[in-house]
């Protein structure tokens, strides 16, 4: 093999924006480099900006603070590698208006990656900064889709050996901009989703290629649904909890069969996600570990 490793560092960091979309420098510095100074990180995200590759945009309601992204140039360079291919951001990412306006909720998106991601580093489980993957389109009929906020592949245990196991979630970040009803609503798309079988026009299933469910074209079991509050009080998160509780309560099965976990974003900045800190929509009143909760996925 070739020992070349030059600009592996500047590779990431434009991977991990291209992918996330936007983040702050201090949100890249723990993304991509935590072990080095701050410093290191501001002048990679200097030397990708002077090349064309990255962006940047300053919240002046917010101290000031910097936002980074990547240029239409960087998305097109990064989605030509093998581990970004396929995952094609909208056309706006690169947009400084958009990124002025989506700032709010994408960054607490991506401060939601980050402490699953601190979290596993702690823990020796495997989470790679590029395992958090916003915005996956899965089809679900009559032209409509479930989009989650990001999905998340975790592997819990070692990292070798076959004690551990593979963990995939879909994760929706709410920050109380939307009612509570309209957010259980989200709950009824992914029952859609788990049950949704594409039909091919004339083509019927057969024995040999029956008709399947289309998620199980991508994933071994369907990932649990992880639910983040954040933008409101107790009482907000508790009305939140209680429309994700009633919205559960008219889909029979699927809670049952798929686990669906709400905490709120302090609780995991405070504890970590591994902690058990999760409520299941369908009995609020127990706290569980999103690791350990309902089926085994390998």
């Amino acid at each position: 093999m070739i020992g070349v490793d030059v600009g592996s560092g500047d590779r990431m960091a434009l991977g991990v924006l291209a992918q996330y979309r936007m983040a702050t420098t201090e949100q890249m510095h723990r993304v991509i480099a935590p072990e080095v100074r701050i410093e290191q990180t501001r002048r990679r995200l200097a030397r990708l900006r002077e090349e064309g590759l990255v962006d940047r945009i300053t919240l002046p309601q917010a101290g000031r603070m910097r936002v980074w992204f990547p240029t239409a140039y960087g998305v097109q360079l990064a989605c030509e590698w093998p581990e970004l291919r396929g995952h094609r951001p909208s056309r706006t990412v690169s947009d400084p208006t958009a990124v002025r306006l989506k700032a709010g909720h994408t960054l607490t998106v991506t401060e939601t990656a980050l402490v699953f991601l601190e979290d596993a580093r702690r823990h020796g489980d495997v989470c790679q900064p590029l395992d958090w993957i916003p915005e996956v389109h899965h089809p679900i009929g009559s032209g409509e889709a479930v989009i989650p906020d990001a999905l998340l592949y975790y592997r819990h245990g070692p990292a070798s050996g076959d004690n551990g196991s593979m963990l995939r979630a879909f994760v929706e970040v709410d920050r109380a901009t939307m009612g509570p009803e309209r957010l259980a609503a989200k709950l009824t798309a992914y029952e859609r989703l788990h049950r949704y079988v594409p039909v091919v026009p004339g083509r019927r299933p057969t024995v040999q290629e029956p008709a399947v469910e289309e998620w199980r074209r991508r994933y071994p079991l369907f990932p649990r649904i992880l639910f983040v509050l954040d933008g409101t009080g107790p009482a907000g998160i508790e009305s939140r909890v209680s429309a994700l509780r009633a919205g559960a309560g008219l889909l029979a099965r699927f809670p049952y069969d798929v686990p669906v976990l709400v905490a709120p974003l302090a609780d995991l900045l405070q504890h970590g996600p591994s902690a058990p800190v999760w409520r299941p929509v369908q009995d609020p009143g127990r706290r569980v570990r999103w690791t350990e909760s309902g089926h085994r996925q390998t």
